[in-house]
């Protein structure tokens, strides 16, 4: 573990919209994201920052991730804390809670996780399973301790990472398609759940999102949304949806792909994946990287 800590003082950015004062009001003065370095969760986390929370950003690239609690600090006078972890590691969800013992962290953003793309036994075993233990073993393990939390203290939100393949097995993406079905259900579970005890719970199934994954993951994608356009939808329906599915494309492909029977939208999410790596046609690598 690398922890290192951030702080400004004086009069920074206040949260002075409605949206911000809701978040700030209901979580508190704290708020913990996985996977901050880039895409999603850096565009949470920056948002989060302007609506005043103090952040523990956890991450696997150390000088990254200090350079982002550094110009969160300065830009928005708060504090920040930068934990280099890798989550696949059995002791680091552990690690993450003992560093986090002192704060009142009311908000989770897990957003860590990857994704691999290509046939499924062209590619590793051992990546197969890493992923498994980063998108889901380690989201349960860090919702079971903080909404352990967060139900004692009465208060509390969970941002969960689905995605649109969650809905329906999708070829040459199947493991990545199926740890995200197992967040789907996870969250929609939770929701029903914690509501009783005033903890909130949001599952976020975007479509492609320009996060740099398509370089990372070896894939090619012709439409995206941005990280901040999914931030932001994300946190404005925390407390008041179950799934949200942010950015037009995730809204068309829901919407076209929903009446269809689930073999019959497997088919298609085959076509659009075979799409996407299409280019990897003729070599045994099946590349990694970073999903929402």
């Amino acid at each position: 573990m690398f922890l290192r800590s951030y702080r400004m003082t004086g009069s920074g950015s206040s949260a002075t919209t409605a949206h911000q004062r809701r978040l700030r009001s209901k979580y508190g003065a704290w708020a913990l994201v996985t996977g901050a370095s880039d895409g999603i969760g850096k565009a949470i986390a920056g948002q989060l920052a302007e609506a005043g929370f103090n952040l523990v950003l956890v991450a696997r690239r150390r000088e990254v991730l200090e350079a982002l609690a550094a110009d969160l600090a300065r830009q928005h006078r708060i504090e920040a804390r930068a934990l280099a972890l890798d989550l696949g590691q059995r002791t680091a969800v552990s690690t993450l809670v003992s560093a986090t013992e002192d704060l009142d962290v009311g908000l989770l953003a897990a957003v860590a996780g990857f994704g691999t793309s290509g046939g499924f036994v062209d590619g590793l075993l051992d990546r197969e399973l890493d992923m498994v233990d980063v998108n889901c073993r380690a989201v349960v393990e860090l919702s079971h301790h903080f909404a352990g939390r967060f139900v004692a203290q009465r208060r509390g939100g969970l941002i969960l990472m689905s995605s649109l393949l969650a809905f329906q097995g999708v070829p040459r993406a199947a493991t990545y398609a199926a740890t995200k079905a197992f967040i789907q259900t996870f969250a929609e579970g939770l929701r029903l759940e914690l509501s009783r005890s005033g903890v909130d719970v949001v599952s976020c199934a975007p479509g492609p999102v320009r996060s740099g994954f398509e370089a990372r993951a070896n894939m090619r994608m012709s439409s995206a949304a941005s990280p901040q356009v999914v931030a932001r939808q994300t946190l404005d329906a925390l407390g008041r949806r179950t799934t949200v599915r942010p950015g037009f494309l995730s809204k068309f492909l829901e919407a076209s792909l929903l009446p269809l029977p689930r073999r019959a939208r497997s088919q298609i999410m085959g076509v659009v994946m075979g799409g996407m790596t299409r280019h990897q046609n003729g070599s045994k690598e099946q590349q990694d990287g970073g999903l929402a």
